[in-house]
């Protein structure tokens, strides 16, 4: 049930995160040291060869829409097209990292950490359409996985990069369609409360619209894409 809340259990399967957070209260306890979880949504931020970075696979889908006339249309479900969705901009996340390893009242506690606001993938769509100078195609009104869709698009990303000058990659390298297709794809709203943070004194906020063409802009510095 959503919001997401830190005292929320665990759910009832194997996660390497789990895993992860055992070991590090056992040598918290074994050691005399506190710890801190932090537990974004989907990370936004500049990353390149990150094999899980739905930010950049969107600004190449985009950009292989405006340069081949592929319709930009939402590859998600229908939950994720129409419902609330947050995300997480790796600068926040940064910085409410330095926060809860540096402030007593955050010491031994995990914290979910998300922007502060909330979208729906409807207007952000076509929020992301207008940064690059197309049109947001009509959803079809299902799932339609780019990684199915975008199967063959190799050959046309090498045209681009060749045409606009930008650095080489290869595709796999930039657009993991699968993680889209995984982020995109749920069948639930994916809301994460922050009022703990709040209440233990982090206040950081950041505009989700801006995590996007914040990371185009650095994207196209860094000639990556057009």
């Amino acid at each position: 049930m959503t919001p997401f809340r830190e005292e929320m259990p665990r759910l009832p399967f194997e996660n390497f995160y789990y895993t992860q957070e055992d070991e590090l209260f056992a040598a918290s306890s074994a050691h005399g040291f506190t710890w801190s979880v932090a537990r974004p949504h989907t990370v936004i931020g500049y990353a390149p060869g990150n094999k899980m970075n739905l930010g950049t696979a969107l600004a190449v889908y985009a950009a292989i829409s405006k340069e081949t006339g592929l319709p930009f249309h939402f590859p998600g479900s229908p939950e994720q097209y129409s419902g609330l969705v947050d995300i997480t901009d790796a600068r926040l996340l940064a910085s409410h990292m330095i926060w809860s390893s540096t402030t007593p009242a955050a010491a031994n506690t995990a914290f979910n950490v998300v922007n502060g606001d909330v979208f729906r993938w409807r207007r952000m769509w076509s929020t992301i359409a207008a940064y690059f100078g197309i049109e947001p195609a009509p959803y079809p009104g299902r799932m339609v996985p780019l990684a199915e869709s975008m199967a063959d698009a190799e050959p046309a990303w090498q045209r681009i990069v060749k045409r606009h000058d930008l650095r080489p990659t290869r595709l796999e390298e930039v657009a993991p369609w699968w993680h889209v297709d995984l982020d995109l794809g749920r069948t639930m709203e994916t809301l994460a409360d922050m009022s703990l943070s709040r209440e233990r004194g982090f206040t950081g906020f950041q505009r989700s619209s801006l995590s996007f063409t914040d990371l185009f802009d650095r994207l196209r510095r860094e000639r990556i894409i057009p």
